[in-house]
């Protein structure tokens, strides 16, 4: 049986599909590396959301983004012109999570406030996959200015993170948890704030 451990990237490079080896701190690397976090992040996501019941619509949505996302990041690991050709996000991709938004959005009330992440574990989890996201998707977007990209692949990331925050939402309302309102600075900051002035 093959060994997991190959001992090619300990001079600090790692090789992108196609071949070509870069170095690890490569900003398509820092991209790719990033999407494997939110991954992960899902995965916390689904294990806190099994343990409730009624969330077999949100787990087949959560598994079907952990699958897109193996797509994204081979995407970014892949130069445009490499060979073999991987499958790449499309603007299909795109739409599907969009018609997630709409439809989870449906069931929830209009937010007219800012909200503090979390609520219960399964919704902090996807709180904290959002911001992962938008971090690939920055990261992705510093690396698109210096080698090509699949736009779609970004646009994904975007709405993906969108797709997080509406699902955070709706598992919350499905646990019966409040959303905790931003109510702005805190009467203890201020007041610390005028004992240090």
């Amino acid at each position: 049986m093959p060994k997991i451990y190959t001992r090619t990237g300990d001079d600090g490079t790692t090789a992108l599909f196609g071949g070509e080896r870069v170095r690890k701190g490569h900003p398509r690397i820092d991209a790719y590396g990033t999407v494997d976090e939110v991954n992960s992040f899902v995965g916390l996501a689904r294990a806190h959301l099994q343990a409730s019941l009624g969330n077999d619509r949100l787990d087949a949505v959560l598994s079907d983004v952990q699958n897109d996302l193996f797509v994204v990041g081979a995407d970014l690991a892949t130069p445009t012109d490499a060979k073999p050709v991987v499958p790449r996000v499309k603007v299909a991709h795109v739409d599907v999570l969009e018609a997630h938004i709409d439809a989870f959005e449906d069931d929830l009330p209009a937010l007219k406030n800012f909200i503090l992440p979390g609520g219960t574990p399964g919704a902090a989890a996807l709180h904290t996959a959002r911001t992962v996201c938008r971090r690939a998707e920055r990261l992705g977007v510093q690396a698109s200015a210096s080698t090509p990209l699949n736009e779609h692949a970004l646009t994904y990331l975007n709405r993906l993170s969108d797709l997080f925050f509406v699902l955070a939402r709706w598992a919350n309302r499905q646990a019966g948890t409040r959303e905790e309102r931003w109510t702005g600075a805190s009467t203890s900051s201020d007041a610390a704030a005028e004992e240090t002035s």
